[in-house]
């Protein structure tokens, strides 16, 4: 305590000399220096950012220098960005001074990431919506087709990526037809051409679409980070092959292609069978198509065989033999019940008949004097018998028997019945009693 009174005496005193102490020319620079606001470009060389901590450290250099920052962690949560070795970032703030230490930092205002790697945020920021949409889910990618009879290759006409590519496709599968849409594969209209092409070359029947170009720097990629282009790529109705020559990054048309290849040349080959796996594959499908031909074949002969084995097809009559059986036994039944049945019959027949002829007998007897009766007072009441006795029956003309002399008028014909025939006579005279 005592000395930090003689400490405060000697510096009044210095004061008071025009010299001042370190505290007040601490203060004195540390109120000059945060007055002014300045924006700064660097590298990010170390970094701490510590559970705990209030504020977030790190330093930022260039080729000659190096400068200690700090930003408060309100601010570098609301900034987005995760600082890391190496990145290029641009910040805003002001110097400080900590008096206790002497230490000079830069308080951060804000930050935010500077040329490629301010690329790289937007780019990863466009990565993260995509993929929150599920357009780069390997689930909803597609199988490329076995042999493709169309191709289409969408990139720059003048480029060494489509040599590579009709030159690989010559060599592996020449018989594939090759669709080329010619756009600029670099620029701010790239993404627009490229899009334009894929529409092209769809629209011409490609059965499978290749989006290439060499290699180039993060920037000269930056067309295949295009978002737009993303979507028409996952819209496509045909598998895409993206092949961009560039192994360091992963362009956003990677992740939302069917199939991503390293380079034009991988992406030809990714979409061509080589001619040692179609002389392959053919060998092994003859082989296979000749065996299953050899197996029917062996398989039909065996059915042929057992069927020719069977009782039926070596000794036809065996096909009938039960129903000629069958019918043999009943024809014998029949021939032996057949006479049986007839003299049975025939007994029958032969008792019905003395019955019936005594039973008739005892009918008629009554019924004999009743027709002797009958038959005299019908021969009483015979005509004949009394034509034999004198009688006559005349018909006129008409046919009607006469009772009155008025149904015959004179000049009219009467036919006279007598026993033993008839006369025709004119009628002449009539007399009426």
């Amino acid at each position: 305590m005592a000395y930090e009174t003689a400490w405060g005496q000697q510096a009044e005193t210095l004061e008071q000399n025009g010299a001042l102490s370190v505290s007040a020319a601490m203060a004195q620079a540390k109120r000059a220096l945060e007055g002014v606001t300045v924006r700064i470009i660097g590298e990010v060389s170390e970094v701490s950012v510590k559970p705990g901590y209030k504020a977030a450290y790190f330093t930022v250099k260039d080729s000659s220098a190096a400068l200690p920052c700090m930003m408060w962690n309100n601010r570098y949560r609301e900034a987005g960005v995760q600082l890391a070795v190496g990145q290029l970032v641009e910040l805003t703030g002001r110097f400080t001074l900590y008096a206790a230490k002497g230490r000079m930092n830069f308080d951060v205002f804000s930050i935010a990431l500077a040329g490629e790697g301010d690329l790289r945020l937007k780019v990863a920021n466009i990565a993260k919506k995509l993929r929150a949409e599920g357009l780069t889910d390997p689930a909803r990618k597609r199988p490329l087709p076995v042999f493709p009879e169309r191709i289409g290759l969408v990139t720059s006409p003048r480029s060494a990526a489509v040599h590579d590519v009709l030159r690989t496709l010559r060599r592996r599968f020449p018989v594939a037809e090759v669709l080329l849409a010619g756009v600029p594969v670099e620029g701010a209209q790239a993404p627009i051409g490229i899009i334009e092409g894929l529409r092209c070359v769809v629209s011409a029947g490609a059965q499978v679409v290749l989006v290439v170009r060499g290699g180039g720097s993060f920037e000269d990629m930056m067309p295949f980070n295009d978002e737009f282009l993303a979507r028409a790529i996952a819209a496509c109705p045909v598998p895409v092959v993206t092949g961009i020559g560039h192994e360091v990054d992963t362009a956003i048309a990677d992740m939302v292609s069917d199939v991503r290849a390293s380079t034009p040349t991988a992406a030809a080959e990714a979409v061509s069978p080589s001619r040692e796996n179609l002389e392959s594959l053919m060998s092994s499908r003859a082989s296979s198509l000749s065996a299953s031909a050899s197996l029917a074949i062996e398989r039909a002969k065996a059915r042929v065989t057992r069927a020719a084995e069977r009782p039926m097809f070596a000794d036809p009559l065996m096909l009938f033999a039960s129903e000629a059986q069958a019918i043999d036994l009943a024809s014998e039944r029949l021939s032996r019940a057949i006479p049986a049945r007839l003299q049975r019959d025939s007994q029958l027949i032969d008792t019905a008949s003395g019955r019936l002829l005594r039973v008739g007998s005892s009918l008629t007897e009554r019924f004999a004097y009743q027709m002797a009766t009958s038959a005299a007072r019908l021969d009483d009441l015979s005509p004949v018998n009394t034509l034999a006795r004198g009688y006559s029956i005349t018909r006129n003309e008409q046919g009607d028997i006469m009772r009155h002399v008025s149904q015959a008028p004179v000049g009219s014909t009467v036919e006279i019945t007598l026993s033993d025939g008839s006369l025709v006579c004119d009628v002449i005279e009539s007399h009426k009693k």
